[in-house]
């Protein structure tokens, strides 16, 4: 071989390897050169209102790696997940929030080597930031007030009522998110004109809403015209403790409460002797059942005679210069009050009664803890319904008689169970009166077994009762015997306002009780029948003072058939020593 032939074969050897390497370069070098990613997304631009509001993008991808979204408006943009391996996928995508300016923010997302693709998220401006709502915007109210509730809904972050007129009252006056339930007051008009107010609820960034607020004149005009402050010289006894100084009392029926005058149903005008008399035959209390409704000086503003008052306040000082401790009251007082216990009557009755009040507790107001007042007599009630109105003229009566300040601040008052029924007030008067002083009331019952006590003719369905008690039936009439409300009976009753009441610290004035003299019996019938009736009147203040009860002998001054009268008013004598005796008797055991 030549060498020139050597170099040849050599040089093209050379040439092969060169291309070889060249081809496997070429070779290899286009498959290290990868084709794009796929990226795909199902919204590229999203216009939430401005309120906010939620949707959902789906996406999918080859990338291995899967798929990633950059959020720079986290702050105000919500993703449900930000990058995830898988593909298909879906990102849920939510702006919760408002504003004030128009905002713009753009989302990437990329997977692998696809192109990144932006997705535009818009929200306009709002004209609020927060929510805010109340379930009512319009109150209104009769003269002498009401309540009700509020509720109130808020997301702003505090919220409050302005323009609030003085006549009313918020529970919450300000808050801030949240669900509020709040108690809105409007107080009793006591001017002559109607009233009316628009009260804001108003919150930053956020809508107000308006409240409306209207009342009615008051019927009467205001007798609380000199208030004072409050002054508890010599009413430093609460009801338990001034209940422990009572011993026995004793009414002055039939006088002060008389239509048509103090003389009216027959008895003389109330002296000091006859106070005296009562005193010294071991009564420490008086009860002055009172009428004012037929004392108006005009009927149009309620405005009580000034004589009829001061006629009022002379027995009181009767009592009260002979250390008795006395009750004054509104009595039946032509039934104003007490034949009108209905929703259809709430609010003439309440109105009078706050009149009537102011005026009683502003003349008596000096008088020490020796004087207490009480709302009514025996109000008509039968039902709750109608409890629930009575409890009105009570919680009336209370505010009234406070508002007047000075010693009535502190003053023990009495309200009434339904009819002073025993049973009725028992399953019917579930609470007293709010009270703005603790521990200064009392409740009131009567007792009167009807067929014994009051009974005067005999009726279809039964006799009178002439003989009562275990020891004191007759067998000479046999069908006059009492056949209940004796013993067991009055035991019954009375344990059931201790429970209800004395337990609780409210002692119980028995306002009212008695039994009718039938003095057309005669002999040993006549002598067994008052024999009974003592009895009966003893056993009746032992128990009661034993139950926590203030026994109120019913005297209504007659003499003559069907008498229950302990003193002789026109000559100031003991006119019934047999049953005085039996009631002292009955207090000292």
């Amino acid at each position: 071989m030549k060498k020139n032939d050597f170099t040849c074969m050599l040089n093209r050897g050379r040439f092969n390897s060169l291309l070889s390497v060249l081809c496997i370069f070429l070779i290899f070098g286009s498959c290290d050169k990868e084709d794009p990613n796929i990226l795909w997304v199902s919204q590229e631009q999203i216009d939430f209102p401005a309120e906010g509001g939620a949707t959902t993008v789906h996406l999918k991808t080859d990338a291995l790696d899967g798929w990633q979204i950059s959020n720079p408006a986290s702050d105000w943009v919500e993703l449900s997940q930000t990058s995830s391996p898988y593909t298909p996928g879906k990102v849920a995508i939510s702006v919760s929030s408002k504003t004030l300016t128009a905002r713009e923010a753009i989302l990437t997302l990329s997977a692998g080597n696809a192109s990144p693709i932006d997705i535009v998220i818009t929200q306009p401006a709002s004209d609020y930031l927060h929510e805010l709502s109340a379930d009512k915007t319009v109150f209104e109210a009769n003269s002498l007030g009401n309540s009700a509730t509020l509720k109130v809904s808020s997301t702003a972050p505090s919220w409050s009522f302005v323009n609030t007129p003085d006549w009313v009252t918020f529970s919450e006056v300000s808050g801030g998110v949240g669900d509020f339930t709040i108690s809105v007051s409007i107080l009793e008009n006591e001017t002559n004109a109607d009233r009316s107010a628009t009260v804001t609820l108003q919150a930053n960034n956020t809508p107000s809403i308006e409240i409306s607020f209207s009342q009615t004149a008051g019927i009467y005009p205001s007798y609380n015209l000199s208030p004072l402050s409050p002054d508890q010289t010599g009413m430093e006894s609460s009801a338990v403790a001034l209940a422990a100084k009572m011993k026995i009392g004793w009414n002055i029926g039939n006088t002060l409460e008389a239509i048509g005058g103090e003389t009216a149903w027959g008895n003389p005008r109330v002296t000091e002797d006859l106070i005296k008399l009562v005193k010294q035959s071991g009564f420490n209390a008086i009860r002055i059942p009172s009428s004012w409704d037929q004392y108006m000086e005009n009927s149009v503003t309620a405005e009580i005679k000034a004589e009829w008052l001061n006629r009022v306040k002379q027995v009181v000082e009767y009592c009260v210069n002979n250390d008795m401790y006395v009750i004054v009251n509104i009595h039946w007082d032509q039934g104003w009050l007490e034949e009108n216990c209905t929703p259809d009557k709430q609010v003439e009755v309440n109105a009078k009664q706050k009149a009537f009040w102011e005026q009683i507790a502003t003349h008596l107001r000096d008088f020490d803890e020796h004087l207490l007042f009480a709302s009514a007599n025996e109000p008509h009630v039968d039902n709750a319904e109608q409890m629930a109105v009575l409890q009105s003229y009570h919680q009336t009566f209370v505010n009234a008689v406070r508002s007047t300040g000075g010693k009535n601040s502190y003053r023990v008052l009495i309200v009434q169970g339904p009819a002073t029924d025993i049973e009725k007030t028992n399953t019917l008067m579930t609470s007293m009166p709010t009270d703005e002083v603790a521990g200064r009331m009392m409740s009131e019952v009567h007792f009167y077994p009807y067929q014994f006590s009051l009974m005067t003719e005999d009726a279809s369905w039964g006799k009178a009762f002439y003989y009562w008690g275990n020891g004191y039936h007759s067998d000479n009439l046999p069908d006059r015997n009492s056949t209940w409300g004796e013993e067991d009976f009055i035991d019954d009753m009375f344990g059931r306002m201790k429970t209800q009441f004395t337990d609780k610290g409210i002692p119980v004035v028995l306002g009212e009780f008695g039994a009718i003299k039938r003095t057309y019996l005669t002999g040993e019938n006549l002598a067994l029948h008052l024999a009974s009736r003592a009895y009966y009147l003893k056993y009746v203040v032992k128990q009661a003072k034993a139950n926590g009860m203030l026994p109120f002998y019913w005297d209504a001054g007659n003499i003559g058939e069907h008498e229950m009268t302990i003193f002789n008013r026109s000559n100031n004598t003991v006119h019934d020593q047999q049953a005085l005796d039996a009631l002292i008797e009955g207090a000292n055991e």
